[in-house]
């Protein structure tokens, strides 16, 4: 049976919804990366950080090969980078909203 276009979706964020899958997202849309270089910056435990990269390995996200015995990870579609600049923007629009409606209710606020 196949599944609707909105569930696979709803998957599909939820592979996203943890910060340390996102921030290996972000450093793989700059370049590849062995996995000794990821933990330098992303502060997790090594073993959690294998448990978030077999995460994005099993949704298709990312790809590993070995490179003189160290595993380089990178980027398996490349439209991941414009998800991620996407979201940047609309957090950026997002926030500037807020920020000005929370100026504004401020400013009208009685005193």
């Amino acid at each position: 049976m196949r599944v609707p276009l909105y569930q696979a979706k709803a998957e599909f964020f939820k592979t996203l919804g943890h910060p340390a899958r996102i921030r290996i997202l972000e450093l793989l849309s700059e370049r590849d990366h062995a996995v000794h270089e990821m933990l330098g910056k992303i502060a997790i435990e090594p073993s959690n950080l294998s448990q978030q990269l077999a995460v994005l390995r099993r949704a298709g996200l990312v790809l590993s090969q070995r490179h003189a015995g160290e595993v380089v990870y990178s980027v398996s579609v490349p439209e991941v980078r414009d998800l991620l600049l996407a979201a940047r923007q609309i957090l950026s629009g997002v926030l500037a909203s807020q920020g000005a409606l929370e100026a504004e209710l401020s400013q009208s606020a009685p005193q």
